[in-house]
């Protein structure tokens, strides 16, 4: 295996263990009450999905 190969292999650990994250925050997000915050917790976690997502697909 190069080092190419276990490079793309770390990098797709990442991206699932980073999705498994993301999906569990969001899960509790929307069972959580933030009260008047609960706009900006929701943009915050939409931001760093799409950040996320940018840096997935460089």
């Amino acid at each position: 295996m190069s080092n190419d190969d276990v490079i793309s292999v770390l990098k797709g650990a990442g991206v699932a263990a980073v999705g498994a994250a993301l999906t569990y925050a969001s899960q509790w997000a929307s069972g959580a009450d933030f009260g008047a915050l609960t706009p900006a917790v929701v943009a915050t976690l939409s931001v760093v999905t799409n950040l996320f997502r940018k840096w997935v697909s460089q």
